[in-house]
């Protein structure tokens, strides 16, 4: 069913734009088989709380839930607790603890595929932190993890970037870290486009000595590295860490512009998933691996090629405020009834930027109801003073 609506452009005008994709189905299926793919999920405030969400962090946990189980049914391992859950930008330790804790039990009740951030966020830098500090905080939230039957992200520590000094500051942190898991974990390198206070991550300012000092580490400890997940937005640079890494370990792109050729890759060689664009875009990434599963790479492709400028939008710089638009079209298509946000972070992109998506996802068919989408669209824009 097509909708008018009226939205602001870029160029300061109000135009009519009428609905004009034709909505993906949503079908349930099974995981894929020739990739594994994981969509970082959002978290969904609770907007009844009276609170202070700059410091107080409060989630509607069965709309958070009900959200992963839509991911699932879709074939879609989660990735719990990573920064498209806000973690480091609303998200405290003590909340994130309760929603591990829930989805792995949710996850094991539906048979569906979950990973889990573990950081160093709770730790409090002081004059006195000390890269054991970094690495005891490391282990009490990867041991948590474990306890609850999750398996273990390790997530980028700003901690780490404020105290290390040298490549080597960095390289015992991990080594140490490593030695002591149970199982294999998938390592998270962070670009500064996604987190600033991250510049300068393994202890270079250039990204290629960066990646050697991460690969070092790898090699050291690969029986205990599943797979490296790396959200630097550079294609080239994945292909080429990608071809370095030792035989077992694999490659996860983080790379929201880019996604579709790093993950059908070439020369039989290619990268799994770990995407929070795969949040926004679930349908057409299960329909676009299930034909991937059958051989059909020009329909992979034909699936996903609409969804990267939609991606690329929500991406755009400041790339860390990508979540304002990931939920927001979570908003749209109805997988929660507010447009509100752990933090306020509703209010990081533009009338303009939200409208474009609306746009995008349209065209993508990611939009699944035009009629409702457009009727909470209009909603959104009456309190920005547009009529």
């Amino acid at each position: 069913m097509m909708s008018s609506i009226r939205l602001p452009r870029r160029n300061g005008s109000i135009q009519l734009y009428e609905t004009t994709g034709t909505p993906l189905a949503i079908e349930s299926c099974s995981p894929p088989v020739t990739r594994i793919a994981y969509a970082a999920a959002h978290v969904v405030a609770s907007p009844l709380a009276d609170v202070d969400p700059a410091s107080t962090t409060v989630v509607d946990w069965e709309t958070t839930l009900a959200f992963r189980r839509h991911l699932w049914s879709l074939g879609l391992f989660v990735a719990e607790a990573m920064d498209t859950a806000q973690r480091g930008m609303g998200l405290d330790w003590e909340t994130t603890k309760e929603l591990i804790r829930r989805s792995v039990a949710d996850a094991r009740a539906c048979g569906g595929g979950i990973a889990c951030g573990a950081g160093t966020d709770h730790l409090q830098i002081t004059p006195g932190t000390t890269l054991t500090d970094v690495v005891r905080a490391y282990e009490e939230q990867c041991e948590f993890i474990e306890s609850t039957g999750g398996r273990v992200i390790v997530m980028a520590s700003r901690a780490l970037a404020a105290i290390a000094r040298t490549p080597d500051d960095y390289a015992n942190v991990y080594d140490e870290l490593l030695s002591g898991v149970s199982q294999p974990v998938i390592l998270h390198w962070l670009g500064d486009m996604f987190d600033p206070a991250l510049t300068g991550y393994w202890g270079h300012p250039d990204v290629s000595a960066a990646m050697d000092v991460c690969l070092d580490v790898i090699r050291r400890h690969a029986r205990k590295v599943e797979g490296i997940k790396i959200s630097l937005l550079d294609a080239e640079l994945e292909v080429q860490m990608r071809s370095k890494l030792p035989v077992g370990v694999k490659m996860y792109t983080g790379d929201d512009f880019h996604y579709p050729d790093l993950i059908l890759g070439r020369d039989q060689t290619y990268s799994h998933a770990l995407l929070g664009i795969f949040d926004a875009i679930a349908p057409a990434a299960a329909k676009a691996l299930q034909a991937l599963d059958e051989g059909d790479t020009a329909r992979f492709s034909a699936i996903l090629a609409p969804t990267v400028p939609l991606s690329r939008h929500i991406f755009q710089a400041p790339t860390r405020f990508y979540k304002t638009g990931v939920v927001f079209l979570a908003y749209l298509n109805g997988h929660q009834n507010h447009f509100r946000m752990v933090g306020g972070l509703e209010s990081m992109r533009s009338l303009v930027h939200l409208s474009e998506l609306f746009i995008l996802a349209d065209q993508a068919g990611l939009i699944r109801d035009p009629e409702i989408a457009a009727n909470r669209m209009r909603l959104v824009l009456a309190l920005g003073g547009v009529e």
